[in-house]
């Protein structure tokens, strides 16, 4: 059906029944006459008519536009982007009445009333902004709801890379949640989900929150350590995604916080969905309830020939290599050993001897703990 006066037919046939505005009419058959403008064919078919009313299937919606796009602007006057994207929630009863039109008169191969507000929207912000939809990976994404009148704004998350240095024992690594929201962000935790700032995961994230904005954070750390290690050497590397940034570029450099360095950050592309491979180069201080006896230790070199099996409570069971092993006793019952050993590998289990196969306290025949370890490097492979 692409002739006129055919078009012309039905249009006169439905607005004799049904009052509808020019955008919603145009809608109808602006695609049959490969038309750009819904609103100005509207009106060419609507030259013999005048509304008594409302428009039937869209309650004069395409008028108040403008009242969206502003709320579109307001949120968006705070961010830096490029590209967007919008999503619409509108009233099922709109939805009913545009399909009851297009059903009763056999219209088809039309855009819904919902992609036609989309459409207008984002001619209508494109135009005042100039920035560029973007329907599969925008930068932010608007969530315009015509039911209540509101709108949200989504900014996609960025992901960054960097390594620190804790030359001082005292910093935990990860942060406490937020009491109040257990971490989901509140108004009481400014929706970062955590309330103070003095782990390395508070240092980091507030260095990010100042640079970048965004609402909270989520770290993969390359391995782990305790409040009481030290990270040393070419320090531990980690990725850190900011959910709902408001800036996305800003300038990286080197910081030190007291005892804490964060440096060689730089935005990536992708956060990492599984585990990555590394290992770590580890001085433990050990101390024995016994005595130490000197030949026993040179059992310890037998750890890097045999892989170190760990069982968890769960059931699981898995391996960790040693590739290399130094110890020396410092006391009768103090030694410290220097190794290096696959990412992810349990120091004080391994030395207690807690569901692992071999262990240190079962080499020596004697019950021994970790004092403190310190990680020396951490290579990622």
């Amino acid at each position: 059906m692409s002739n006129y006066s055919e078009i012309t037919s039905i249009a006169n046939s439905i607005l004799k029944k049904y009052d509808l505005c020019d955008q919603c009419l145009g809608r109808l058959f602006s695609k049959q006459l490969h038309l750009s403008s819904n609103k100005f064919l509207g009106k060419k078919l609507k030259k013999n008519y005048t509304s008594k009313g409302k428009c039937y299937v869209c309650k004069d919606l395409f008028s108040n536009l403008d009242y969206f796009l502003k709320l579109m602007l307001d949120l968006s006057s705070n961010y830096e982007f490029q590209t967007y994207g919008v999503g619409i929630i509108i009233k099922p009863s709109i939805v009913d009445r545009d399909d009851f039109i297009r059903s009763k008169y056999k219209l088809k191969g039309i855009d819904s009333i919902k992609t036609d507000i989309a459409k207008e929207l984002i001619k209508l912000f494109t135009k005042k902004t100039q920035k560029t939809l973007d329907s599969f990976d925008p930068e932010i994404t608007f969530t315009v709801n015509l039911k209540d009148e509101s709108c949200q704004l989504h900014s996609k998350s960025i992901t960054i890379f960097g390594k620190y240095i804790k030359s001082e024992r005292g910093y935990a690594q990860k942060q406490t949640s937020c009491d109040n929201c257990s971490g989901t962000g509140c108004r009481v935790c400014d929706f970062h989900g955590i309330s103070e700032f003095e782990s390395i995961e508070g240092i980091i994230s507030k260095l990010i929150f100042k640079k970048f904005g965004g609402t909270t954070t989520k770290f993969t750390w390359i391995g782990g350590e305790d409040k009481s290690s030290l990270v040393l050497g070419n320090g531990r590397p980690f990725f850190v995604k900011i959910k709902n940034p408001s800036k996305r570029k800003s300038k990286l450099s080197d910081e030190k916080f007291d005892s804490v360095s964060v440096f060689n950050l730089k935005l990536v592309d992708t956060f990492p969905k599984k585990p990555l491979n590394f290992y770590s180069r580890i001085k433990i201080k050990i101390s024995a309830k016994l005595q130490i006896n000197s030949k026993k230790l040179k059992k310890l070199k037998d750890l890097t020939t045999c892989p170190i099996v760990i069982y968890e409570k769960s059931g699981k069971r898995y391996e960790k290599k040693i590739f290399d092993l130094k110890y020396k006793k410092n006391s009768t019952n103090l030694f410290t050993i220097i190794m290096s050993a696959e990412g992810g590998f349990p120091i004080k289990r391994f030395v207690i001897g807690d569901d692992v196969s071999p262990n240190i306290s079962s080499l020596l025949d004697n019950s021994c703990v970790a004092q403190e370890f310190d990680f020396l490097n951490i290579v990622l492979k």
